[in-house]
């Protein structure tokens, strides 16, 4: 029987018009990689071909490497002629094991609180616009709402070297100060103007949690539950920009929305009360010592493991796929870095590819919806807050749905399904507004717009990333392109 080709194993599961897939894998620092069974194996090439950030998407790519990597080890061993071993293989399978630990429990729990509080203050300035320093000019107000924005990308560009000098604990604990310090401007503001640096701060602090928040949990989990914990982190924000509708409606009075504005500051105290109990990066640690205890101590925990020898062999896979991904440059925002990523045919198809899909999500005005909703349905109901969190309750649902048909349906028809219903539910809602049709349809034609939204145009432009990037250039493309994309964001939000 002739040896076949391991590339034609993988297929297009892992390869094909996806990332390309390395199954080879140099020897370890500590044990050689010729001395793992299948299954370690397996996962020293998972850790290898998956990026060290935890993003939404990222599962399908996950699900597909480890399939990948399952048959390829029952291939192996049948052309070994280990017939005994491959007849265990095939019943229990040598799919990398996935243990969940109270640490890790604990760790993503306050990883995604931090992304909850980015959704809540999305939304929280959307239903009190009435009762907040009654008399306020629609400028002043305007400015309030979109210096989050402005905030944004000046958090995010820093974020990166904060996390890599004081590690991504000390980033999260930095980034904890900023929400409780924004949060307490926020909700003792004595006039509307104070809102505004309030307001910049707060945006400053959730830029910064989009990139600490990833990474963070990328480098502590291991990689077969990086995309699931993306998934979370996605559902985090979203159910926040929902909690800030529900609370609107007992808070959202002229002597109940400070309480509603203290809920920041509130969630950053409960923040820092937990950190004590979280782990540092695993791989920050190995990167700044590949010997180091407290490296050894965190993945025993981490990963309920007690055995010396798995610890080690856990810690040589963290380094490899470190040196794998490892580029000559210091910062992905260098030049040299974008140099790199822009010479390179396949990735600079990629990035423009990016930068396109997000800008084309900028443009469909999404973010109007969640900043202005209320303001849009007074007149059109009795109650412009139902309307509201109608739609809150829509964009949940609708992240949960899309997230189903992503693992059945190409990402072409999911775009073209999501840019023909958005245009539909906008001339539905236009002829509602010129009065062809009942007002009422108009909330119906903004909850169809947010549903189409977020099973094509949301997610996609980051599924891009997660799917379509080998791990190396994940890493430069995030870097070059999150900092293009928070000036588009700022650009369109302050001028269309």
């Amino acid at each position: 029987m002739s040896t076949p080709n391991i590339n034609q194993l993988v297929g297009d599961a892992a390869g094909g018009n996806h990332a390309k897939f390395n199954r080879s894998s140099s020897v370890g620092p500590g044990i050689a990689a010729s001395n793992l069974n299948p299954q370690q194996r397996n996962r020293r090439a998972l850790y290898v071909n998956l990026p060290f950030f935890s993003v939404y998407g990222m599962q399908y790519r996950e699900k597909s490497i480890a399939k990948s990597l399952s048959k390829l080890s029952l291939t192996d061993l049948d052309i070994a002629g280990q017939a005994k071993y491959l007849e265990g293989a095939e019943a229990e399978g040598v799919e990398d094991e996935v243990v969940v630990t109270w640490p890790l429990v604990t760790a993503v729990l306050v990883a995604v609180l931090l992304e909850f509080l980015v959704g809540f203050n999305i939304g929280v300035m959307n239903a009190p616009e009435e009762v907040v320093f009654p008399g306020h000019t629609t400028t002043e107000w305007s400015l309030a709402v979109s210096v989050f924005a402005i905030g944004g990308p000046f958090g995010a560009i820093l974020a990166g070297t904060v996390s890599n000098r004081n590690g991504r604990r000390g980033a999260i604990i930095v980034n904890t100060w900023m929400y409780l310090i924004g949060g307490l401007l926020f909700a003792l503001a004595p006039t509307v103007l104070w809102l505004v640096p309030a307001r910049f701060m707060i945006g400053f602090a959730c830029g910064f949690s989009s990139v600490v928040v990833p990474i963070y949990l990328g480098e502590l989990a291991p990689p077969t539950l990086r995309g699931t914990l993306g998934t979370m982190t996605q559902f985090a924000l979203v159910i926040g920009i929902l909690g800030s509708n529900l609370l609107a409606f007992p808070l959202a009075t002229p002597s109940g929305w400070r309480w509603m504005f203290a809920v920041t500051p509130f969630l950053a105290l409960v923040e820092l009360v937990c950190i004590p109990f979280i782990l540092e990066s695993l791989r920050w640690l190995l990167a700044k010592d590949q010997y180091s205890m407290e490296a050894r101590l965190a993945i025993g925990k981490l990963r309920g493991l007690t055995d010396d020898n798995d610890i080690q062999i856990e810690i040589d896979h963290i380094l490899e796929a470190s040196s794998a991904q490892r580029t000559s440059h210091t910062s992905a925002h260098s030049r040299g870095a974008v140099l790199d990523l822009f010479m390179d045919k396949r990735q600079r198809l990629l990035v423009v590819s990016f930068l396109i899909l997000h800008a084309a999500q900028q443009l469909t005005g999404i973010n109007a919806v969640f900043y202005y909703s209320n303001s849009f349905f007074v007149g059109i109901i009795d109650n412009p807050l139902i309307g509201t969190t109608l739609v809150g309750v829509v964009n949940v649902v609708a992240t949960y749905v899309a997230l189903q048909l992503m693992d059945k349906t190409g990402r072409v028809p999911l775009m073209m399904w999501s840019a023909g219903g958005m245009l539909a539910s906008t001339v539905v809602v236009t002829l509602s507004l010129l009065g062809m049709l009942p007002n009422v349809i108009a909330v119906f034609g903004v909850m169809a717009f947010v549903t189409f939204f977020e099973m094509g145009l949301g997610p996609i432009p980051w599924l891009i990333v997660a799917e379509m990037f080998d791990a190396k250039a994940f890493l430069l493309a995030g870097g070059c392109c999150n900092p293009m994309f928070c000036l588009l964001r700022v650009l369109l939000e302050r001028y269309v």
